[in-house]
């Protein structure tokens, strides 16, 4: 049996491992997006390192468009396998894929009607939205914690991993020369004590394991208080400046977390009074499937639900649908808070709120989640005084911050915790993912601190024999 990483290997996004047994069957855990990677972006994303039509089947985590963006690519250029997930990520993944196609088109058309580009330098849309329905013909739903026979020489089974609505960890039982091994895939490991969501759940004795790292050298403040910090940023920029408040957030898990905490401020009585646009159809989409799944709530939430049927909404609150009020929004001269997607700020709607808004100093600019640091999210995050946004410069006069506590990843003490069902001494071989690599060595030393043997972390396109 091999593995080779052909996507979030020393680097956050683009997640893609393939297994790849001697019988010639390949399993990919994982196609995901690269996302924010500066130029490299696209190239990254046009070109796999393995050949889609040989991979058999298609075993994914969770609906984030940097484990699932690809999917539809890989059907175009020749997979014809099953897609396997469980039933809230099957849905997630419908509406995300879909409108990563439309927000791909909206802006090629954007950017190549801004400059003159020849027939050898024009490029189009990784796919198109016909090709996202296609693929999702193709997605088989299966339940948490119930090991599902593929074929004669693998099952595997999902375990939640506390991330978002319907994310997982993977375990593989792979049969080969009358051997079993086991091999577990963390996917994106959530927080223990998530306001929303229940905790990862425990997993069985693996073998081998792939763990993401996207905080593999840092912790979360257990002292912050969400509300409390979006109040302060709402009261400065607001009530203070009479500016706007734009707040790039991802569509699944960190716009669902900001509504919850408004709705908080609300029920403690101390939301100020102005207008909360969520400008992304595809967030409002998301929200009400969100909805339907409490059962992946934590019994904090659970409970809430007893007397607040709806966590997610609160006076003050406008749902932005069409193009127009999208733009609308870019003349308005009011204070108020825009939440739009995407959460690096790379692309979608919130792209277009901070060209609009990034040179006026009354506007802050509110990161509440990682961002790749060659995004035009890390960018601002980075301090940067002025930023390309649709090939025009602007130089950077609102006030960027950032609330770190909201991440959706588990931290290192969180990634540990996850990994203290296993006994150390039994893991052959555990490799680092998804992760910076300067995160990733620090995240490395602390593991072989834990009593873990052989820990490694993986480059692009690095193909092992296990």
């Amino acid at each position: 049996m091999k593995i080779a990483f052909h996507g979030a290997a020393r680097v956050v996004t683009g997640s893609k491992h393939l297994i790849s047994l001697q019988n010639g069957k390949k399993y990919l855990l994982d196609c995901g997006m690269f996302q924010g990677m500066g130029q490299d972006t696209d190239t990254l994303n046009r070109n796999w390192g393995f050949v889609p039509s040989e991979v058999n089947y298609l075993i994914l985590s969770h609906a984030h468009i940097d484990h699932s963006g690809l999917i539809p690519k890989l059907v175009k250029d020749g997979f014809t396998g099953k897609i396997y997930c469980t039933p809230a990520t099957k849905e997630l993944t419908g509406v995300l894929l879909e409108d990563s196609a439309v927000i791909q088109q909206e802006d090629f058309s954007f950017i190549n009607k801004k400059k003159i580009v020849d027939k050898e330098d024009s490029y189009g849309p990784l796919y198109r939205e016909e090709d996202a329905k296609k693929a999702m013909d193709m997605f088989e739903e299966v339940e948490y914690e119930n090991w599902h026979i593929i074929d004669e020489q693998v099952q595997f089974m999902y375990t939640d991993a506390g991330h978002i609505i319907g994310s997982a960890a993977v375990h593989l039982k792979i049969k080969e020369e009358g051997k079993e091994m086991r091999l577990t895939f963390s996917g994106d490991v959530g927080r223990y004590g998530d306001v929303i969501l229940k905790s990862p759940a425990n997993f069985p004795q693996a073998d081998y394991i792939l763990i993401e790292s996207t905080y593999g050298d840092s912790l979360h403040d257990p002292d912050v208080n969400t509300p409390d910090l979006l109040l302060q940023w709402i009261e400065k920029t607001c009530l203070q400046k009479k500016g706007k408040l734009i707040i790039p957030a991802f569509s699944v898990g960190r716009t669902q977390e900001i509504l919850f905490a408004l709705n908080q401020l609300e029920v403690g009585k101390r939301l100020p009074a102005i207008d909360y646009f969520v400008d992304s159809p595809l967030s409002i989409t998301v929200t009400e499937i969100v909805k339907k799944y409490p059962q992946y709530f934590n019994k904090n939430i659970q409970k809430m639900l007893e007397t607040d049927t709806d966590p997610f909404t609160f006076n003050g609150m406008k749902y932005v649908q069409s193009v127009q009020e999208s733009k609308s929004l870019n003349y308005r001269n009011k204070p108020c808070v825009i939440i739009s997607a995407s959460g690096m700020a790379d692309a979608g709607r919130v792209k277009h709120h901070i060209s609009n808004s990034i040179e006026n100093t009354r506007n802050t600019i509110l990161m509440v989640g990682y961002c790749e640091p060659h995004s035009l999210g890390g960018r601002l995050m980075a301090g940067a005084k002025e930023v390309n946004i649709f090939g025009t410069l602007h130089e950077v006069h609102a006030e960027i911050g950032s609330i770190r506590s909201m991440s959706a990843h588990g931290d290192y003490n969180d990634l540990s915790q996850f990994l203290s069902c296993q006994d150390p001494k039994l893991v052959k071989k555990l490799f680092i993912v998804h992760g910076d690599y300067p995160v990733q060595q620090a995240f490395q030393q602390r593991l072989l601190k834990k009593g873990f043997m052989d820990v490694e972390v993986p480059s692009l396109h690095y193909e092992l024999g296990l």
